[in-house]
């Protein structure tokens, strides 16, 4: 009997690889995660680039974040080596624009908020959908982001709802804020861009 065969996948054109991985993306839905963390007496939250579950051993849950270095919150993550997760619902899109527009460097995003702490002290966003206490346990360079693994310690929930997703940020968002988003969207990958590239010159300098 032959052995089977099976055809190897043939790599697309940089082109049309671009066209195809966007359209690969947009079957996705993620929900958003608010990301929140504290080291001393400076704190700092935004919305996560992405934030996944790690495991399936119930005894043992784990999720992996990805925040860029450019961020106020990565700073502190890489000083506390904790953050907190946070799901929202569906109406509270104002909470996007509070920690996913403006840079904590320039201002407080939780001045004039109601704000409690969880049990690990990282800042607690009241009211959301549910929230995930983690330490991290381990970390990836990965250029222009840092990719943690990290254990979740405690969690709590407000609730049973779908929680707010990227499309439905996206359909829900007044025009201005859409613009806002894609001008954001467009200069963080500019600078994503530049950090991979260094990177990946890096790895592979003899």
């Amino acid at each position: 009997m032959k052995p089977r065969h099976t055809p190897r996948p043939v790599p697309s054109q940089p082109s049309r690889l671009h066209s195809t991985a966007a359209q690969v993306y947009d079957l996705l839905d993620p929900p958003l995660w608010l990301v929140t963390s504290v080291h001393g007496e400076t704190r700092g939250g935004l919305i996560a680039t992405f934030a996944t579950r790690a495991s399936i051993v119930g005894e043992m849950p784990r999720m992996v974040l990805g925040v860029a270095k450019q961020h106020h919150t990565w700073g502190l993550i890489q000083a506390a080596r904790r953050f907190s997760l946070h799901l929202l619902f569906p109406d509270q899109i104002d909470l996007v624009w509070r920690f996913g527009l403006h840079s904590g460097k320039e201002a407080d995003k939780f001045a004039d908020m109601e704000l409690g702490f969880t049990p690990a002290g990282n800042p607690l966003v009241p009211h959301t959908l549910a929230w995930l206490d983690c330490l991290v346990e381990e970390e990836m360079d990965t250029g222009d982001r840092s990719v943690y693994l990290a254990a979740v310690e405690s969690a709590g929930t407000n609730g049973e709802a779908q929680p707010l997703t990227l499309r439905r940020l996206f359909a829900d968002a007044p025009e201005g804020r859409r613009r806002q988003l894609d001008e954001l969207y467009a200069r963080d990958g500019e600078i994503d861009a530049t950090a991979i590239l260094r990177w990946r010159e890096q790895r592979h300098r003899p």
